[in-house]
């Protein structure tokens, strides 16, 4: 891969040339907005330019939506925080007694139980591990529906907590990868994603085709990628906001 930098319509564009790409794809990338263009290695500096230049409007439009969200400070898990779950905030407490680590979640508060003196690094930890408890419970009926609806089956499905995409395919061994920060989106933010994700299976890129199997399969699409891009970001969360899916299939 091949990698350098332009300045587009006066915003820095990374740019990354790969051998494995037949189109171009534009992604902006939150927190900062930052423009990343992944481009096949043969085309030539002017190609991308006049390519970018096409897009910069929208570019610019995501952008500013982007640096304008809402995004939490850092969490120190500490009593009074809010912390989402299922697109509902709940108001965290903090228990230090005994010797057990545990979680209680009731209409309004999450409570963590840990012993006196348990460190951040450990009650994140903690609530990173329930976290994943509640995204695990949630999923399996969730992929039940989708692949019911889709008439698409995955071989596998796994939980990582990834800064770049909400969730990813790997097509050959037929595996999706489910960001742990959707357990914090309402659950049609879930479903919208392993939509796409089974999509995948059948139309490896983001072509016309591929959006329309995504509609037919999951209408309600765009309000989902819309509370996706609405709802308050975590502190640590960087997704990706796809500008232009391929060079041959541009809107």
């Amino acid at each position: 891969m091949h990698s350098g930098e332009m300045i587009i319509g006066d915003i820095p564009v990374n740019i990354q040339r790969k051998n494995s790409l037949k189109n171009m794809y534009i992604r902006v990338n939150p927190p900062e907005g930052s423009v990343v263009v992944s481009a096949p290695i043969d085309l030539t500096d002017d190609e991308i330019r006049l390519f970018v230049l096409r897009k910069i409007p929208e570019v610019k439009k995501v952008r500013d939506r982007m640096l304008a969200q809402e995004r939490q400070t850092k969490r120190e898990y500490v009593s009074g925080e809010s912390h989402y779950l299922w697109g509902k905030p709940y108001r965290l407490q903090v228990i230090y007694e005994g010797n057990s680590r545990k979680i209680l979640k009731t209409p309004t508060k999450i409570i963590m139980t840990v012993p006196e003196g348990t460190p951040v690094e450990t009650r994140e930890t903690i609530f990173t591990e329930w976290y994943r408890q509640e995204l695990k419970r949630i999923l399996d009926s969730v992929v039940t529906r989708c692949e019911k609806r889709t008439g698409l089956q995955a071989n596998e499905y796994r939980i990582r907590n990834m800064r770049t995409r909400w969730g990813t395919c790997n097509v050959e061994d037929r595996r999706i990868w489910i960001n742990l920060q959707l357990v914090k989106k309402p659950i049609e933010c879930l479903e919208y994603v392993v939509t796409h994700e089974l999509v995948h299976l059948v139309e490896k890129n983001h072509t016309h085709r591929f959006q329309s199997l995504v509609a037919e399969y999951y209408p309600a699409w765009r309000d989902a990628k819309k509370l996706l891009t609405e709802m308050p970001l975590d502190y640590m969360e960087k997704g990706i906001v796809d500008i232009d899916e391929s060079q041959e299939d541009t809107e």
